[in-house]
C-alpha cells in the first residue's frame, strides 16, 4: 500500500486545500493500482500559533481534524505539536511527501525519508487571504 503523506495547518478550509489532497489521493490510488492511503499531519493549535501568531488558528484542532476526516480524499489525520512534523514523518515512513507552494523539494523536511512533489498553489486563494477578506 503507497502511503501519501502532506501536512499543514488546514486552518479555513478552502479550494486549494481540497485541490491539494484530491492530488495526493489520486497518487495513493493511480499509482499503484490498488488502495493508498492518505495520511495529513494536522499541525495543533500551539504549534499553529507558535508558526502564525496568536491570533491563529481561527478553528481549533478538533475542528480542524474533524472537517479532514470528513473528505473523502483523507484516510487518516494525525495532530502534531511540534514545528515541523519531521518526527511524524519518520515514524510513518510515507512513499511520497506532497506540499503545496512554490517549495524547491530539496527544502521540504522529510526530503531525506521519502520523495517529495510538489503540488501547484491555486493562484489567489489562502487561508490569509480569506482572513483579510473577512477584516
Amino acid at each position: 500500500m503507497k502511503v501519501i503523506f502532506t501536512n499543514g495547518c488546514f486552518d479555513i478550509l478552502h479550494i486549494g486545500h481540497v485541490k491539494l489532497l484530491q492530488y495526493c489521493h489520486k497518487l495513493a490510488h493511480q499509482t499503484t493500482g490498488g488502495p493508498g492511503k492518505v495520511v495529513v499531519g494536522l499541525n495543533s493549535t500551539c504549534s499553529v500559533r507558535r508558526l502564525k501568531g496568536n491570533d491563529r488558528p481561527i478553528n481549533g484542532e478538533s475542528d480542524r481534524k474533524y472537517i479532514l476526516e470528513s473528505l473523502k480524499y483523507v484516510d487518516e489525520v494525525i495532530i502534531f505539536d511540534e514545528d515541523t512534523p519531521y518526527q511524524l514523518i519518520k515514524q510513518l515512513s510515507p512513499d511520497i511527501i506532497v506540499k503545496g507552494g512554490d517549495y524547491n523539494p530539496a527544502d521540504v523536511v522529510g526530503c531525506d525519508i521519502a520523495e517529495v512533489k510538489i503540488f501547484s498553489t491555486v493562484a489567489g486563494i489562502s487561508t490569509t487571504g480569506i482572513i483579510s477578506k473577512i477584516k
